[in-house]
């Protein structure tokens, strides 16, 4: 198991001011390689509910190295994936998934993605790639974030929860307006396209 500790990712922290008195939080666990299969890698992922100031938590970003795509599985909670497509500093595409319990989200080749846990428990989730994938974290972490932070936007009424506001990274020259998708409902029959 890896844990991702809050100051791990401390460049792609929205809430700046939180940052600088908050303690090294345990964000999320990761198991990788519980199964290997076809030349493709299964791990899991757990990203317990919590605020991290005033974003949702969520993993820390990443791209992959060469042409691979992954694909998850919402095993428990709910998550939004958000995937961007980028050229330098210049996003090209960006959309998010809403998924649920055994929902399937595709991440293609040449988007970098963050999963974002909006819940008030934890999120479970597992994935499928190609065993040589290499992680890239650079791209996101200089630009200190995904272009989008999902922030908490206090509700009118006690009895709600906080809603899911988006906010645009000014770190990036351009960014598109953020369109959603759906998940899946079953899995692709061929994960060829994971293997690059």
């Amino acid at each position: 198991m890896e844990i991702r500790y809050l100051y791990d990712m401390k460049e792609v922290i929205y809430d700046r001011k939180w940052l600088r008195t908050a303690p090294n939080l345990e964000l999320y666990y990761m198991y990788r390689g519980l199964k290997e299969k076809n030349g493709l890698r299964y791990d899991i992922t757990i990203i317990p509910a919590k605020m991290v100031g005033k974003e949702f938590v969520k993993t820390k970003g990443h791209e992959h190295i060469g042409k691979y795509g992954e694909v998850y599985v919402v095993l428990e909670g709910e998550a939004i994936y958000l995937m961007q497509k980028r050229e330098k500093d210049i996003i090209k595409d960006v959309y998010a998934v809403k998924a649920k319990k055994n929902d399937i989200v595709v991440i293609l080749p040449d988007y970098g993605h963050v999963t974002i846990n909006p819940w008030q428990k934890a999120l479970k989730m597992a994935n499928w790639m190609a065993k040589e994938v290499k992680s890239d974290y650079k791209p996101i972490q200089k630009m200190q974030g995904a272009c989008y932070f999902a922030v908490a936007q206090k509700s009118e009424s006690k009895e709600q929860s906080a809603k899911l506001k988006w906010i645009k990274n000014k770190n990036y020259k351009k960014v598109p307006k953020l369109r959603f998708e759906k998940p899946l409902k079953s899995m692709p029959k061929n994960l060829d396209f994971l293997k690059g």
